[in-house]
């Protein structure tokens, strides 16, 4: 499904990438400021990844009525069915919106951007797409989201695979029949675990090849009727909406930070632990003690709960070291846990196979199959890569940007990330993305995150429209000490212990540093209000251009 227009070369207030959740909400709100802007969006339709990964399994993590935006004219006559929606009803979500806030006469899909460059003399960024479509643009907003890049491992002999073989990020449209296949799955993070469990009760044989066990949470998934999404609409959710903001990772529920793990009794954990196991969801992650981020003896209690809830599913020996060891491979909740319904059952098929690539690296992939460097070839039809994404900042890399400096962001960043306050780059003027690195991202709740950036990124486009200003820049040392804090931040907890995207760690040659801010949604949302409320100090704002 494409735009109705064809788009000739476009003159703009603003270019926006991207039609997830953050371009849609900026649309809406840029057309109510009487601005002109367009998308151009890579995909074929609405939806961000969710128009992308639609692998078997694929749903949110988050639990309603937290994973939509908070724009009433949407949510009053929108009804989910489950607790936690999959991938079709998020489709059928970003359709409804389409519909209901007209918003496809200004996106153009098949449009991906492959580079776009700030001219200071005309005042305008220039916007190129790899079919040709080219745009000028006052102001330009990035929201390309923390997965648009996939990640695809270089495995000697990928290629030569003569079965079926795909990415869970480039899924294809048609339904694809694993049913009394052989199907190997490569990486355990949420989109593994949620494709080993779809999968498994159906396949020939399955095999599993993992390099970290996931420390999975139970989701505890359920039906949501009409009824009672009605009356949540009407008594509950405009509270549940503003609490978001009020809580560590933008959910409904919050950290303790009265008293430290050790502090309470062990009866009192127990029972804490108990009933969040019983809830599901991240409870057990994000609406724990605080200083299991912080302090490793109140972790290994956490993680010690977790291991023995897990082993006690599990019925063979090896299959409980391989899964939930009994020494953790990291501090639990450093890596972003998956939510999972039966992915620990699946293991005591007797037609699966775990290889842990620890012990038995892939040595190639071959015209058969898998083979390992024990000489064992594992024989398959279909070959799932579940490697994730180049995260947070792969999707802004990926185009090729260019500032004032015309230094491309790609280079710029290739010692490490810098941004002020996680919406903006120093030598890029006039433009802003969202839900990508410096910010909460990847430790909170996507919407909550993308409409709490979404929103100061709008009051700052009105301030400079209202001051008469043409041109706002970070300034490099605010941008600096925004870095700074987030380093430190991180520092102070347990995270750097983990070899994870969050650290910038799974994609080979990639500078190790934190990508997200640690500080928790309040404080980041307190901090960047503080900074509107001081006429947006950090920021260098122009009447004129610097020609």
């Amino acid at each position: 499904m494409t735009s109705t227009q064809t788009a000739p070369d476009l003159d703009l207030d603003v270019l926006i990438i991207g039609a997830g959740f953050g371009g849609i909400h900026q649309l809406h709100h840029l057309r109510k400021m009487g601005l002109k802007a367009k998308i151009f969006e890579a995909g074929e339709n609405l939806g961000g990844t969710w128009y992308w990964n639609t692998y078997p399994g694929a749903r949110v993590d988050t639990d309603l009525p937290a994973y939509q935006l908070s724009i009433p004219e949407l949510y009053k006559d929108w009804t989910f069915s489950e607790k936690f929606p999959d991938y079709r009803e998020l489709q059928a979500y970003f359709a409804y919106a389409d519909q209901k806030l007209d918003l496809r006469k200004d996106i153009f899909f098949d449009s991906r951007v492959k580079e776009a460059s700030w001219d200071e003399k005309e005042g305008k960024w220039t916007i190129l797409t790899e079919n040709g479509k080219v745009a000028k643009a006052k102001l330009f907003l990035m929201c390309t989201g923390i997965g648009s890049k996939h990640y695809v491992p270089d495995i000697k002999g990928l290629d030569t695979f003569k079965g079926e073989c795909y990415h869970t990020a480039r899924w294809p449209k048609e339904k694809v029949d694993w049913k009394r296949k052989r199907v190997g799955v490569i990486g355990t993070g949420a989109s593994g675990v949620q494709v080993i469990q779809e999968v498994a009760p159906d396949v020939d044989h399955l095999t599993v090849f993992q390099r970290t066990p996931n420390m999975a949470l139970p989701m505890r998934q359920e039906k949501v009727s009409k009824e009672t999404q009605d009356k949540m609409k009407e008594e509950l959710y405009p509270t549940i909406f503003r609490r978001l903001r009020q809580t560590f990772g933008g959910f409904a529920y919050h950290l303790i930070t009265e008293k430290g793990t050790m502090d309470a009794t062990p009866e009192e954990r127990r029972l804490l632990w108990e009933t969040y196991w019983e809830q599901g969801g991240f409870r057990i992650w994000v609406a724990n003690y605080a200083d299991i981020f912080t302090n490793q003896v109140a972790n290994d209690q956490v993680y010690a709960f977790w291991r023995d809830k897990t082993r006690d599913r599990l019925k063979d020996e090896r299959m409980k070291e391989k899964l939930a060891p009994m020494v953790p491979p990291h501090p639990f909740g450093t890596k972003r846990p998956s939510l999972e319904q039966r992915y620990f059952e699946v293991f005591n098929q007797p037609n699966v196979t775990l290889v842990d690539l620890n012990e038995t690296p892939i040595e190639q992939i071959t015209e058969k199959g898998v083979r390992c460097k024990d000489g064992t070839e594992h024989e398959l039809d279909i070959l799932v890569l579940a490697t994730g994404f180049d995260a947070v900042t792969g999707g802004m890399t990926a185009i090729d940007v260019k500032g004032s400096d015309g230094e491309s962001i790609g280079y710029k960043w290739k010692d490490g990330v810098a941004t002020y306050l996680g919406m903006t780059v120093t030598t890029y003027p006039n433009m802003f993305f969202l839900y990508g690195p410096q910010g909460p991202t990847g430790l909170s709740n996507g919407p909550s995150s993308v409409e709490m950036q979404s929103e100061w990124i709008l009051d700052c486009i009105k301030y400079m429209l209202d001051n008469g200003y043409k041109r706002v820049e970070a300034d490099t040392t605010a941008e600096a000490k925004w870095r700074d804090w987030v380093m430190e931040l991180t520092e102070q907890t347990l995270f750097p212990l983990a070899k994870s995207w969050y650290m910038g760690a799974n994609i080979p040659g990639k500078k190790i540093q934190p990508v997200n801010f640690a500080g928790g949604v309040p404080t980041y949302y307190q901090h960047i209000t503080e900074i509107a409320q001081k006429r947006y100090e950090g920021l260098i704002f122009e009447k004129e251009f610097r020609v």
